[in-house]
């Protein structure tokens, strides 16, 4: 990471480029896909030979895909550079968050919204732990706790105060995890701020293109990283060798793709807040939009903290807007052409969700908006025209 003339900070291109040239290879320049699950073994069987001794962080040879192979080898590498830390790959963001849980073995778990998902993942890692109690992150600590935090916030894109959650679950000797899903390098970057592990879902930014399933770990030592592999290994929550190799592909662009949505997304929402103040805006008929949810509308909380401090490489390009009718919320998605009604985020093309198809508990006026690479105005006009469409059309539900 290096900072910009203005001191934002900067996803580096030759870092994603290169931060696995270590990693041996053959003389191809882009990564061949290897399908292979096991590896021809070049010596004669060394007693000697354990798991401990095959260095995962940095393999010499290649035993059998669950533990480690090259593509996979590599995509850490690069994520571990560029989350500054140690990252593990999974099979998806749920199977990272399974594992962060028995790798810290919490008591109790403080948690509060956020991506429904992980609540599910919670009620099927307390059948193994019928004494785990779960609480509200405003609660009161206590000695073990795991604080758990998304920021920003599924599905409006709002932010928590990370500083905050880290000093007081830190204060009873717990830890803190955050799922930083929605802002990725170099939009945020948690272990500035206390955090003591990283969780994403690698499936929606680092992947980009809607065609692979991945969670990703980051760790702040190459010990704990051991202690995260050797577990994945017997979980058995591995990446495929092909949805390894797309991901490596797809890390590439990330300093090209996740500035642009950004950039966009921000635009997106301030151009739709106008347009929630209760009047006509902007062609946008009056009486659609209730409220838009974003981390750049936010402003400073109660204590005075203000997200652009801890967002300190643009905005999240996932947000939300509460429409003032379930009936509008639910003909909006399939009244865009640009959009597309779908569920997931962080692809390059982009998307609309009516989020209570989704998640039930949701508000059934929420439409979620995951912002592509598109042009700003395509988008505005796409939405404008849904608006309008919408608003002139009698419900028959």
């Amino acid at each position: 990471m290096t900072p910009k003339p203005d001191g934002k900070p900067v996803l580096s291109g030759t870092d994603l480029l290169h931060a696995d040239d270590e990693v041996p290879r053959g003389l191809e320049v882009a990564p061949s896909i290897s399908v292979t699950t096991t590896f021809k073994q070049p010596n004669v069987w060394d007693p000697n030979l354990t798991l401990e001794t095959l260095n995962p962080w940095n393999p010499e040879k290649h035993v059998y895909s669950r533990y480690t192979q090259s593509v996979s080898t590599r995509v850490e590498k690069v994520l571990s550079k560029i989350n500054q830390g140690y990252a593990v790959t999974y099979a998806s963001g749920l199977a990272a968050a399974y594992a962060a849980l028995v790798h810290y073995q919490p008591k109790r778990v403080a948690i509060t919204g956020g991506y429904h998902g992980c609540h599910m993942v919670l009620d099927i890692y307390k059948r193994t732990r019928p004494d785990l109690v779960v609480i509200g992150i405003d609660d009161e600590f206590q000695d073990g706790d795991l604080c758990w935090i998304e920021t920003p916030l599924n599905p409006r894109g709002v932010c928590r105060n990370i500083q905050y959650y880290a000093d007081k679950v830190h204060a009873v000797g717990g830890k803190l995890i955050v799922d930083a899903t929605f802002a990725p390098p170099p939009l945020q970057y948690p272990f500035k701020w206390g955090t003591d592990m990283i969780l994403h879902s690698g499936t929606k930014y680092f992947g980009g293109h809607s065609d692979l399933l991945s969670g990703v770990l980051v760790a702040k030592t190459k010990a704990e990283w051991d202690q995260l592999w050797f577990q994945r290994t017997f979980l058995g929550s591995m990446m495929g060798s092909l949805e390894s190799w797309l991901l490596l592909r797809s890390l590439r662009t990330l300093h090209l793709r996740v500035p642009r949505q950004s950039e966009t997304a921000t635009a997106l929402a301030q151009w739709l807040s106008q347009a929630s103040k209760g009047n006509a805006a902007d062609g946008i008929p009056a009486g659609i939009i209730d409220t838009v949810y974003h981390s750049s509308l936010q402003g400073k909380d109660a204590n005075g903290w203000e997200p652009s401090k801890q967002m300190e490489g643009g905005w999240n390009a996932t947000f939300a807007i509460v429409l003032t009718s379930k009936e509008l919320a639910t003909n909006l998605p399939h009244s865009l052409q640009l959009f597309i009604p779908a569920t997931s985020l962080g692809g390059v093309e982009s998307l609309v969700e009516h989020r209570v198809a989704s998640d039930p508990g949701e508000d059934p006026c929420l439409i979620r908006l995951s912002v592509g690479v598109e042009d700003l105005e395509d988008l505005k006009d796409d939405l404008r025209r849904a608006f309008q469409k919408i608003s002139s059309t009698k419900f028959k539900l």
